[in-house]
């Protein structure tokens, strides 16, 4: 499995938490991944609610791509969870922000997540079949175990709202479930079941 592919928001989450930028960035994003540890970013209660949308938006998008493209009747299955899951989590986050007049704004773990985004969209969109199906499931282990570290580690810290807070905390569990299904299907394409 290529580690880098679908990395895009521990990256982003990595990069604010000062890791640098520039051709040296790789090697300092490592090192955070490694156990280094800084303070998260202070993220305002806007730009918390605009990374979790857009977290959940790349997500439904790769889901229809999956639908497109992919072989197995698993990876298709777990497409069609992920986009009707992140649909409804963007649902509810967007009913708290309506309910508390708040808009979320974009910053740069958003900008970050999008680049990332369309990166391995780009990538994703040359494969078929199997190929698809492995690489599209690896994406997803990476990135279920990015949104779990930007969850624990970013948005619920600087989430200053309890009702955002919470919104947070109770959609953590749902995304350890689908990164524990993503890896059991990482494992069976793997062995090639």
């Amino acid at each position: 499995m290529d580690k880098r592919f679908g990395r895009g928001l521990t990256l982003a989450l990595l990069a604010l938490l000062g890791a640098g930028a520039g051709a040296g960035a790789g090697a300092g994003l490592r090192a955070q991944a490694a156990g280094a540890t800084k303070a998260a970013p202070a993220l305002s209660d806007p730009q918390v609610a605009h990374v979790a949308v857009t977290a959940n938006t790349i997500d439904v998008g790769m889901g229809k791509l999956a639908l497109e493209r992919a072989r197995g009747a698993a990876v298709r299955s777990f497409a069609r969870t992920m986009i009707r899951d992140h649909t409804a989590v963007n649902a509810k986050a967007g009913a708290l922000a309506a309910r508390l007049h708040v808009t979320p704004l974009d910053n740069d773990v958003s900008a970050s997540l999008q680049k990332s985004a369309g990166e391995a969209r780009a990538k994703l969109s040359t494969l078929r079949g199997r190929a698809f199906d492995r690489a599209y499931i690896d994406r997803e282990v990476s990135y279920h175990q990015g949104m779990l570290d930007a969850i624990d580690k970013v948005l619920i810290p600087s989430a200053q709202n309890a009702e955002l807070k919470q919104l947070l905390v109770d959609v953590r569990p749902a995304i350890a479930e689908h990164l524990a299904h993503a890896r059991q299907l990482q494992a069976q394409l793997a062995g090639g079941r």
